[in-house]
């Protein structure tokens, strides 16, 4: 497994192995932020990542497919939380902080792999979101 202080990798020194699990995950965030808007693709793109993180164990974009899954279950708990809490209106306030939350994981999970660099690099800041 590569180092996570690696420089930028070019698309040209990916190897196939590596180009398939970055497609993989790319195609997993794209089914995630389209469901941050549908619900229904929120799940389809985390079963995606689900059943293709081992095809991409030892890549070096192996931990999008961790930040996927994480911003997953974390969204599917604070989400009931969140609508249950809608009875008292506090539960909009959960909701939207959710939402801003997974969208920035999102995000910043695309343009990182569009540059070719893992999720975590420098430090490991998964505590911290």
């Amino acid at each position: 497994m590569r180092s996570y202080h690696s420089s930028f990798t070019s698309p040209e020194e990916l190897s196939e192995f590596e180009l398939d699990a970055k497609n993989h995950a790319l195609i997993a965030y794209i089914l995630m932020i389209l469901g941050c808007f549908t619900g229904v693709l929120w799940f389809i793109g985390a079963i995606w990542a689900m059943v293709k993180i081992n095809d991409a164990r030892g890549s070096l974009f192996e931990d999008h497919y961790e930040n996927i899954i994480t911003v997953f279950w974390w969204g599917l708990g604070w989400s009931i939380i969140g609508f249950a809490l809608s009875i008292i209106l506090i539960g909009y306030f959960i909701l939207g902080l959710l939402w801003l939350w997974a969208a920035w994981r999102i995000f910043r999970g695309i343009m990182r792999l569009t540059v070719n660099r893992p999720y975590y690099s420098l430090f490991d800041p998964r505590a911290f979101g």
